[in-house]
């Protein structure tokens, strides 16, 4: 099984990236097996830096919270939380706001933001065909629509 989180913040940046990107969320992080979070921030967590980290459950109060659960084989499930693991310690994609308008491709590896990162999880694992999607406009509710096709339940 894969486990997503995606949430809204209460604060004012949340709710812009959620407004911007038509869609009830600002941020979606992997739940691992143990609880915790697997996921690229823009801020610092406590001690976590940004970039690709694990954090703690709930390391954060959200507005609105909800965990979506795609079915995938133990192949798929590996592969999709391996995929994860080797993005650790990658910087945040500063350039991602600016993606939204210059048109970068979210598919390339050097940094992320939430849903990129998370969507090509799923597109490497092979548990989500590639998705055709402009190589700029990959957000947390495009990924909950995507997952919702897929089958994923809340």
């Amino acid at each position: 099984m894969i486990h997503l989180q995606f949430v809204l913040g209460t604060g004012l940046p949340s709710r812009g990236i959620a407004w911007f990107s038509a869609g009830h969320f600002s941020h979606v992080d992997a739940i691992l097996p143990d609880g915790s979070l697997l996921g690229a921030r823009s801020d610092q967590i406590g001690l976590v830096p940004p970039g690709v980290q694990i954090r703690p459950p709930y390391y954060e109060t959200w507005k609105e919270r909800v965990v979506m659960t795609l079915p995938a084989s133990s192949i798929y499930d590996s592969q999709f939380y391996a995929f994860l693991k080797l993005q650790l310690g990658k910087p945040y994609d500063k350039t991602a706001i600016w993606g939204f308008v210059s048109g970068r491709d979210w598919r390339e590896e050097d940094s992320w933001f939430c849903s990129e990162l998370l969507s090509a999880a799923l597109e490497v694992s092979g548990a989500c065909p590639n998705l055709y999607a402009p190589r700029n406009k990959i957000t947390p509710a495009a990924l909950a629509t995507v997952m919702s096709a897929l089958g994923a339940t809340c």
